[in-house]
């Protein structure tokens, strides 16, 4: 009896732990090839225009991004509206803030990612690598730094533009389908 509680427990918790990653083996191969693709047109753009030790093309955040637009593609946080406009925005805010502080990089830090969280927020742009973004843009390098404003169109908004373009390929293979379709609340009339 006891073990038959236990097993009992067991299916159900390895069920609520799991169900998110009981993916069959296709999804894996298509998520697998989707963000190597993206990631390595970047890098490959990267390495044709820039010095190989510069990276300006590849930042850190699209590496999370892929996770959500290859890996997880029905999340909220993955659809193209949050993708884009959540690095944009949050680029923006950190150039910003490293302009008015660019001698308090503590301070600077923690202020364009607030403000980047707030700004998504409030325009439905959710993207949580966007805090990275804004992040970056005050942590960066000398050359990131050194961008000002143009960091927003590249390597941000060219790097963006370039994940989605590859989620809409591999992310309508098969059954997937990119970007979910939204789904609107109707509002009641009293």
């Amino acid at each position: 009896m006891p073990g038959k509680i236990i097993r009992k427990h067991y299916r159900r918790a390895r069920y609520v732990l799991y169900r998110e990653t009981l993916i069959d083996a296709k999804e894996h191969v298509l998520t697998f090839i989707g963000s190597f693709v993206g990631i390595g047109l970047i890098g490959l753009l990267n390495s044709q225009y820039l010095v190989a030790n510069d990276n300006l093309f590849l930042i850190g955040s699209f590496g999370a991004s892929s996770v959500l637009i290859y890996g997880i593609i029905n999340s909220p946080l993955a659809q193209p509206r949050n993708l884009i406009g959540g690095h944009v925005i949050s680029a923006i805010i950190g150039v910003t803030i490293l302009k008015l502080f660019p001698n308090e990089l503590w301070f600077a830090g923690a202020l364009a990612v607030s403000l980047s969280i707030v700004a998504m927020q409030i325009t439905k742009t959710l993207h949580p690598p966007g805090g990275a973004t804004a992040l970056i843009a005050v942590t960066g390098g000398g050359k990131i730094k050194a961008m000002g404003y143009l960091y927003v169109f590249s390597p941000v908004l060219t790097g963006v533009l370039i994940l989605f373009m590859v989620a809409l390929v591999f992310n309508n293979m098969r059954h997937r389908k990119y970007p979910a379709k939204p789904v609107f609340k109707r509002r009641r009339i009293h």
